[in-house]
């Protein structure tokens, strides 16, 4: 369960790098449900909260502009992968406070797993953003971002309340990733054919 909160928090972060970071720093400001240990208090702090609602704000705007959202894609490639390695590694110390954990004791393990989930998680997303943005000349782009907006909120919450359903949140998200995948590599092979009735 531990190790399913982590995965799903990193998932999250790999489609919105400030919605799980703000979902654990909020819970475990307000509630009791999330208790950080000593070394992660800082994300619960009023200077950290507003930074990443005004991070999360722009974040949200960027990625509904068609062009403007792949390049916010590039610049994401750095920071969604470390919020995934940041909440992973926060989510396992969190659990050690409860009871000892092999992952609690080695951070570095819950760090690296974080930052491996978010960096696949967001290259297919940066893949998906183009075609959908060709295909649909742009107007498929705001949608489907603000989709991704709402996953990234809902697995942040299943994957600290009910982390048994990381599992379906990860096969149905790992079969997203295979069909847009396979669509591109589709495209690809469609633009290197040649036009029909030309000789070769």
């Amino acid at each position: 369960m531990v190790a399913l909160t982590g995965l799903g928090l990193s998932a999250a972060a790999g489609l919105n790098a400030y919605i799980p970071f703000l979902v654990m720093a909020l819970l475990a400001r307000f509630t009791t449900v999330v208790v950080l240990p000593p070394g992660f208090e800082w994300m619960t702090s009023w200077w950290a909260l507003g930074i990443g609602a005004l991070l999360l704000a722009s974040d949200v705007l960027l990625d509904k502009i068609p062009a403007v959202d792949s390049l916010n894609d590039a610049v994401q490639t750095v920071l969604r992968p470390a919020t995934g390695g940041l909440v992973f590694a926060a989510s396992q110390a969190a659990a050690q406070l409860e009871h000892s954990t092999w992952m609690g004791e080695h951070p570095w393990v819950g760090v690296l797993a974080g930052v491996v989930v978010a960096a696949l998680v967001h290259s297919v997303k940066a893949t998906a953003r183009p075609v959908v943005n060709v295909a649909t000349g742009g107007l498929g782009g705001p949608v489907v971002s603000a989709a991704e907006d709402g996953v990234s909120l809902g697995v942040s919450v299943v994957a600290v309340l009910v982390p048994v359903l990381v599992v379906l949140v990860m096969v149905a998200m790992v079969a997203a990733g295979v069909w847009v995948l396979r669509r591109r590599a589709a495209r690809r092979r469609a633009a290197q054919q040649p036009p029909q009735g030309t000789s070769s």
